[in-house]
């Protein structure tokens, strides 16, 4: 009976040996956790605030180049284009959202050929500086008489001319942990697609005039 009171009793120490061990390690577990859990949950929050950001801008540039195609047609009424990229943009962006405040822009810019795009004008570099000074000839290709550093026009252009379509749209971002940072809430997504017009007729001509300044 003595002999099997001590094993009773050095069986019930080692349940209370593993209890003890038990609970130390959820304790530890626990805390491992707490410090771990906010990391976790960052990444992900993270990871799906670019994953949305980056599916808003593949909208946003199917919007657009679907609305530039359009735009390329004669008789399409540029009203009826924006507004078609505005509901799909906007099926997209959180609106439910009260906080949310979209602000959209849809500006066309039209080049006489690709050769055009985003190029400035020709100037005469006296100084040799690589830069136009107002004192300098320039040869004014898009006809309203000041240097410009890029020869595009507002607007859709003529038959056969290139448009080039720039859009951006602001939100709120879907998660407010970049206040946390200092960071803005707002996301700013831009994209451009660049279509020559259909030749529903005889391009325009274009004529470049040399200016330069009163002396």
């Amino acid at each position: 009976m003595r002999l099997f009171g001590k094993t009773f009793q050095s069986g019930r120490s080692a349940r209370r040996a593993k209890s003890k061990v038990l609970m130390h390690d959820a304790g530890v577990a626990a805390v491992e956790f707490a410090f771990v859990a906010p990391i976790f949950i960052g990444l992900l929050m993270i990871t799906f605030e670019f994953g949305f950001a980056f599916y808003a801008r593949a909208v946003l540039q199917g919007a657009v180049e679907e609305a530039a195609r359009t735009a390329t047609l004669e008789n399409t009424q540029w009203s009826q284009i924006s507004e078609r990229v505005n509901e799909r943009v906007r099926a997209v962006i959180p609106t439910g959202n009260a906080e949310t405040d979209i602000s959209f822009e849809f500006d066309p810019v039209y080049y006489a050929n690709y050769a055009d795009l985003l190029i400035p004008e020709d100037f005469e570099d006296n100084n040799n500086n690589n830069a136009w000074d107002p004192e300098e000839c320039f040869v004014d290709r898009n006809q309203n008489r000041v240097y410009d550093t890029d020869v595009g026009l507002d607007g859709r252009g003529g038959a056969q001319d290139v448009v080039t379509i720039d859009a951006k749209v602001t939100y709120v971002r879907p998660f407010p942990m970049w206040e946390l940072f200092g960071m803005s809430q707002n996301q700013t997504v831009r994209v451009s697609t660049y279509l020559r017009n259909q030749p529903f007729s005889a391009q325009a001509a274009q004529e470049s005039i040399r200016i330069c300044p009163a002396t």
